[in-house]
C-alpha cells in the first residue's frame, strides 16, 4: 500500500525496511526504587535511535539493522546479547579493542529510575568516550549499506550530540542513504546534558540546522522545535501543562517553509501533570495531505516514560511505510507510544494487534 505522504522504495527490492545509526546504551533500572539507595537494577538495553528500528522489527514486524559502535568487553556483549532478542542485525556493528580499563573506549551506561507522582523521572547518563562517539564518517561503507537496499534511514540529535564526529557521521549517513533513495526521518531528541558542555543551545541549533537539509521526516516534542531549530511555540507554558494545537501548526508551517526538503513534520504533544498522568497526544503536516491530529488522551497513566517519544516515531514510521494515510500513521505512532509507557525499559512490548486496537478506539478491557 502507498502512502501519498512519502514515497518509499518497494520493500521486494530492499535487504532493510530500516536502519538506525545511534547509540545503544545499557540501562540500569532500579525498579520502584531510587538510583541512589537502590541495592539491585534490572539492564536492557536502550538508545534513542536504536529504539525506532527495534520497535518496527518487535512491534511491526520489519526487517531492520542497527549502525552504531560498541567496546569489545563483557558489556559490550552484554548489549550485544539484548540487541540480539530486539531482532535487529547487527552485522554493521563496530566492535573497538577494549584497553582493560575504558582510558580510551567505552560503552555507554544510562542509570534511569521512572519517577511517581510529585517526584519526576531521572536519568543520569555515564557515555563520556564511548566507542559510537568516536566513530568516523568513512568507517562504515555507507553506499554498501543503503546500495543494498533500505526503505528507511532513522537518527537523531542525540547520536549527533555525542561528539564533533558524530555529526559528521550523521550526515555521511543521511547523504548516502538519499542517493540511493532512502527515506531520512530524524528525531530532533534535544537532551540538555548532551550539549551542556559543547556550546549549548547554539551549538545544538548549529548541528541540527545544518542536519535538517537532509531530512524527509522530522520528528520531535514539544520543546525539540525550539531547542535544537529555533523556531519558537506562541502561548505554551513553562511548564508545558496547556498545549495549543494550533501553536504547533503554526510553528509547524514555519519549519515546512524554512525546509522545503521537510515532506512530514510531526511532533508529540505531552502535558505533565504528575510523573504518573500526562496528557498525550500528536499532530503531523505533510505537503500531499496537510495537518492531521491524532486522539487526545488526557490523563494518561503512565509507568516508564522512557521511550515514548521513540514507539510514536517507529508507529509514525511504520504507518507512512505501510498504511494508506497520514492520518492512520500518526494514530499508530500515538497509539504506540501510549502503550510503551505502560510497560518499564526504554524498547516496546506492544504487538501490532494491540496498536491497531488502540488506534481504532479498542478499550483496555482484560483479553480472555
Amino acid at each position: 500500500m502507498s502512502n501519498p505522504s512519502i514515497t518509499t522504495r518497494p520493500a521486494a527490492e530492499c535487504r532493510y525496511d530500516a536502519v538506525a545509526l545511534g547509540e545503544v546504551m545499557l540501562r540500569l533500572d532500579p525498579g520502584d526504587r531510587r538510583i541512589r539507595t537502590t541495592r539491585s537494577f534490572d539492564v536492557w538495553e536502550g538508545g534513542g535511535e536504536y529504539n525506532v528500528a527495534r520497535g518496527l522489527r518487535r512491534c511491526f514486524g520489519l526487517r531492520g539493522a542497527i549502525v552504531t559502535a560498541l567496546a569489545d568487553n563483557e558489556v559490550g556483549r552484554l548489549v550485544e546479547d539484548c540487541m540480539l532478542t530486539g531482532g535487529l542485525d547487527t552485522s554493521w556493528v563496530q566492535w573497538r579493542d577494549f584497553d582493560g580499563i575504558g582510558r580510551e573506549v567505552r560503552n555507554g551506561l544510562n542509570f534511569t529510575e521512572r519517577g511517581f507522582g510529585v517526584r519526576g523521572a531521572i536519568g543520569a547518563s555515564d557515555r563520556g568516550h564511548t566507542a559510537i562517539s568516536q566513530m568516523r564518517p568513512d568507517d562504515v561503507d555507507w553506499d554498501a549499506l543503503f546500495g543494498s537496499g533500505v526503505r528507511w534511514l532513522h537518527t537523531g540529535g542525540i547520536f549527533a550530540a555525542l561528539s564533533e564526529s558524530a555529526a559528521d557521521v550523521a550526515e555521511a549517513a543521511m547523504s548516502a542513504a538519499r542517493r540511493h533513495g532512502t527515506v531520512v526521518s530524524y528525531d530532533l531528541n534535544y537532551r540538555p546534558s548532551l550539549w551542556k558542555g559543547i556550546g549549548g543551545v547554539e551549538r545544538a541549533r548549529e548541528v541540527n540546522r545544518r542536519l535538517a537539509h537532509h531530512v524527509d521526516v522530522m520528528i520531535g516534542n514539544e520543546e525539540d522545535f525550539t531547542a535544537s531549530l529555533g523556531f519558537e511555540v506562541e502561548g505554551v507554558s513553562e511548564d508545558l501543562t496547556d498545549l495549543d494545537t494550533g501553536a504547533f501548526r503554526a510553528m509547524i508551517g514555519t519549519a515546512a517553509e524554512a525546509y522545503p526538503n521537510f515532506q512530514v513534520i510531526a511532533t508529540t504533544l505531552r502535558g505533565v501533570k504528575s510523573a504518573s498522568v500526562n496528557d498525550w497526544g500528536a499532530i503531523a503536516w505533510s505537503r500531499a495531505e496537510g495537518f492531521v491530529e491524532a486522539t487526545h488522551r488526557a490523563d494518561l497513566e503512565i509507568f516508564d516514560r522512557v521511550g515514548g517519544g521513540d514507539s510514536f516515531a517507529s508507529g509514525l514510521a511504520y504507518g507512512l511505510m505501510e498504511l494508506g494515510s497520514l492520518a492512520e500513521a500518526v494514530e499508530y505512532g500515538a497509539a504506540h507510544g501510549a502503550l510503551a509507557m505502560t510497560t518499564p525499559g526504554d524498547t516496546t512490548t506492544a504487538t501490532l494487534a494491540e496498536v491497531a486496537k488502540l488506534a481504532s478506539g479498542g478499550s483496555a478491557r482484560v483479553q480472555r
